[in-house]
C-alpha cells in the first residue's frame, strides 16, 4: 500500500474546452429538468427525460451503471441528503428536491447538481435552506479563486454557512466534492468544512466538482437497505448543490454553469476565465 497522496489528473486547454461541452450539455440538462418540475411528475418520470435528452445529445449518464447505481439522475426529497433512486413517487406542492447528474463527452466527464422547491415553499425555513446552500457553492467556487490550496474551499464554505444559518443547518459530515476529468471521481477530495487536509496546491489545469450538502437541524443521517439512499434522521429537510470548475490561467471557469460562471463571479468581485464556448450555438 501505498503512502504517498493519490495523483491530481492536470487538465490541458484542449482537455477543458471538451470538459466544457461537457459541462454546457449537462446544463442544458438541468434546466430543462427546472423546467418540468412540478406537482403530479414522478421522479423517474424526470429521469427518463434527462436519459432520453443526454442520449439524443450523443452523449453518455455517468451515473447510469456507475457501481452499479441503476438510474440517470440522483433525485433527493425533502430528507433525502443525496443519492435518492427515482421512483413512481408524484412530487407534491412543496416538495424539496435535489436534481444530482452527470455525462460524458468524448471521455469527459461533468458533475452538477440543484435544489428545487416544488410549487410554493412549505416554509421560510425550506426557502432558507435552498438560498444558503446555494450561496455556499458559490463561497466555495469564488475562495478556489484565490486559494493556495484545495482545502481552503472547504474553510470559506463552513465559515459561510455559519455566519449565515449559525447552528440551523448542518453539513453532510463524510461526504463532499472531488477531483473530475477523466473519471467521475478523482482525487482530491474537497470536502466542504475544516478539515487537518490543506489539500493539495491549486494550479492551473485543476478541475474539481464542489459541492455543499446541508440539512436542516442535526446533520444525523443513515444510509439505507439500497446502499444508495442518504437519510436524514432528525427530521430535517436538506439541499444539495454542485457545479464542475476548472482552473485557468486566466481565472475560474465554471464548467457547467451556462454563462461560465462570470455573473455569479462577477457579484463577488472575480473574473471568470473567458468561456471557450461563448460564440458556439452548438
Amino acid at each position: 500500500m501505498s503512502i504517498l497522496p493519490e495523483r491530481v489528473e492536470i487538465k490541458t486547454p484542449e482537455q477543458i474546452l471538451v470538459m466544457r461541452r461537457s459541462g454546457r450539455l449537462l446544463h442544458q440538462v438541468h434546466e430543462m429538468i427546472q423546467a418540468e418540475i412540478r406537482p403530479g411528475i414522478t421522479t423517474d418520470q424526470l429521469d427518463t427525460l434527462a436519459h432520453d435528452m443526454i442520449r439524443d445529445a450523443g452523449a453518455t449518464p455517468n451515473f447510469l451503471g456507475y457501481q452499479g447505481y441503476p438510474a440517470t439522475l440522483c433525485i433527493s426529497v425533502n430528507d433525502v441528503v443525496v443519492h435518492g433512486i427515482p421512483d413512481d413517487r408524484p412530487l407534491e406542492e412543496g416538495d424539496v428536491v435535489s436534481v444530482d447528474g452527470g455525462l460524458i463527452v468524448d471521455g469527459w466527464h461533468s458533475d452538477a447538481a440543484r435544489t428545487h422547491v416544488v410549487g410554493r415553499p412549505r416554509s421560510m425555513a425550506d426557502e432558507s435552506l435552498v438560498r444558503i446552500t446555494r450561496e455556499a457553492l458559490w463561497t466555495g467556487i469564488a475562495a478556489l479563486a484565490t486559494a493556495e490550496r484545495v482545502g481552503e474551499i472547504g474553510a470559506a464554505i463552513e465559515d459561510f454557512v455559519a455566519d449565515e444559518a449559525g447552528e440551523s443547518l448542518s453539513h453532510l459530515e463524510g461526504f463532499g466534492g472531488h477531483g473530475i476529468g477523466t473519471a467521475m471521481h478523482q482525487a482530491p477530495d474537497v470536502m466542504n468544512y475544516r478539515t487537518r487536509a490543506r489539500g493539495p496546491k491549486v494550479r492551473p489545469g485543476l478541475c474539481l466538482a464542489i459541492e455543499p450538502m446541508l440539512i436542516q437541524g442535526p446533520g444525523n443521517w443513515v444510509l439505507e437497505d439500497d446502499d444508495w439512499t442518504v437519510r436524514a434522521t432528525a427530521g430535517g429537510r436538506a439541499a444539495h448543490w454542485e457545479h464542475s470548475v476548472a482552473v485557468t490561467p486566466e481565472g475560474l471557469l465554471v464548467l457547467t454553469e451556462g454563462d461560465g460562471g462570470a455573473a455569479e463571479l462577477a457579484l463577488r468581485g472575480i473574473t471568470a476565465a473567458p468561456d471557450p464556448l461563448a460564440d458556439d450555438s452548438i
